[in-house]
């Protein structure tokens, strides 16, 4: 069956579906060049820090951050224009370092579920980084169903970030808030 198209339509739709082709096989390269960068300058973490705003006295923060120097401070900015979310902020640095660090980072719930996950969860990375992400993701689908709003369910989500990055014990399972709400073992 043979598409029709209107009288010097059909180059044009030629010369789109060009063009789609080449921006999508580019788009693709340049995830894959994400997904690279992010497994040796990346990190996918969450913080649990004390908030007294909070039901439980506790918030849970998580982030996607890459970190680099300010002569590669357009990698970043490449970063935010690929995604189309998260902040830039600056470390300004006065010991022997010769540069500041910038930081880009996503932080909002919203962009980390709908935008930072979805494409880790298609461009996979190759790094230990790997089961960091998959720890994260399922971090963040706990705060999208207010899991963490609970104490038990800050607990489970403590332990998990113990299982992240260099593993840390959790200083909200070591709080005396933390313990005195125990229950009592045998």
């Amino acid at each position: 069956m043979a598409i029709c198209f209107p009288f010097g339509m059909e180059s044009t739709v030629k010369l789109f579906l060009r063009f789609y082709m080449k921006r999508k096989q580019e788009r693709s390269e340049i995830g894959e060049w994400i997904v690279g960068f992010t497994d040796g300058e990346g990190c996918f973490s969450v913080s649990i820090f004390r908030n007294e705003t909070t039901k439980h006295g506790w918030q849970v923060f998580p982030e996607f951050v890459v970190t680099q120097g300010e002569k590669s401070l357009p990698v970043l900015r490449s970063f935010q224009t690929f995604f189309g979310c998260g902040k830039i902020f600056v470390n300004k640095r006065y010991d022997n370092h010769r540069e500041h660090i910038y930081r880009y980072c996503v932080r909002s719930i919203h962009e980390l579920h709908t935008v930072i996950i979805p494409f880790f969860r298609v461009h996979q990375l190759r790094t230990a980084k790997r089961e960091d992400f998959i720890v994260f993701s399922e971090i963040v689908e706990m705060i999208i169903l207010k899991e963490h709003a609970s104490e038990k369910g800050l607990k489970t989500i403590a332990h998990k970030i113990e299982r992240m990055n260099r593993k840390k014990a959790s200083l909200f399972l070591k709080s005396r808030e933390t313990k005195r709400h125990a229950p009592a073992s045998n």
